[in-house]
């Protein structure tokens, strides 16, 4: 009983944090996974690779709840979502082919580096200004309010970015919005409110091409699904919910800790290791 309301309130930890910044979630259930399975006996013996395929089929789960919430607020933009998606669906497919080669000690390294990576990067996002990649590709937005918003970037530049962050994405089982948010803010000029909700329309699309190829390298845990999507399905909801209440700021600042936290403690598991 122990292990499902365990994985049950990961999900819900995911689905809320991913979806309230845009994240994503696996950026939470993978190195809380790869932690209790070091430490304890409460789920079966779960390799880097089964944390990380099982991880993004969540991904799915938290990807489609949390559009459906943002789209009845309408701050999803759609066009600009599938753009990324055709960088981000290829990449990751060829970060899942990838994942097969890294050793578990190695692993936990890579991932806790990237994280500190993460924090830093979202700790230094709101001191910039956005360096914004002009382009063709003009998105003029109406917000609930009625207010027009426009913004205009490079597609090219756009798949670019999406293609690496999506390569990331499957490597590590992250969903891609813990580089793609900030990328969208500070190199696209998006508003921090729709940069989110297509973020995770994003992360939706990105998530289930890469299911699919963690399917046919065998990368899925049933039982870490059967307890991960329900509380991921919840959280997801809950998320875009808070998203609308809360200073998206305040959120930035206790994540990026948690970050850092959990990065470093990943480092030092695999060094150990």
């Amino acid at each position: 009983m122990v292990p499902w309301i365990l994985l049950f309130f990961i999900g819900l930890a995911a689905g809320t944090i991913g979806s309230l910044v845009g994240l994503g979630g696996g950026i939470i259930i993978v190195p809380v996974l790869l932690i209790i399975d070091q430490y304890t006996s409460w789920l079966p013996d779960l390799s880097p690779q089964m944390i990380v395929g099982s991880s993004i089929v969540v991904l799915v789960a938290i990807g489609l709840s949390s559009t459906l919430a943002y789209m009845k607020k309408k701050s999803v933009d759609y066009k600009s979502g599938a753009l990324f998606f055709l960088g981000s669906g290829p990449g990751a497919i060829i970060g899942a082919w990838f994942n097969k080669f890294i050793q578990v000690d190695y692993f936990s390294i890579y991932f806790g580096v990237f994280m500190v990576l993460v924090s830093i990067l979202l700790m230094v996002r709101n001191h910039l200004r956005p360096m914004k990649i002009d382009g063709q590709f003009l998105r003029i937005f109406n917000d609930p309010e009625g207010n027009e918003i426009s913004y205009r970037y490079s597609a090219l530049a756009a798949v670019i970015v999406s293609f690496l962050v999506g390569i990331i994405s499957g490597l590590f089982g992250i969903g891609g919005g813990s580089l793609m948010v900030p990328a969208m803010i500070l190199l696209f000029g998006f508003p921090t409110t729709i940069a989110v909700a297509t973020s995770m329309f994003m992360i939706f699309l990105s998530s289930i091409t890469g299911t699919l190829a963690h399917l046919a390298l065998g990368n899925v845990q049933v039982f870490l699904l059967l307890g991960l999507i329900p509380g991921a399905w919840i959280g997801a909801k809950c998320g875009s919910f808070i998203n609308q209440k809360l200073s998206d700021h305040t959120v930035v600042v206790i994540l990026r800790w948690m970050l850092i936290i959990v990065g470093i403690r990943l480092i030092w598991q695999g060094t150990m290791g």
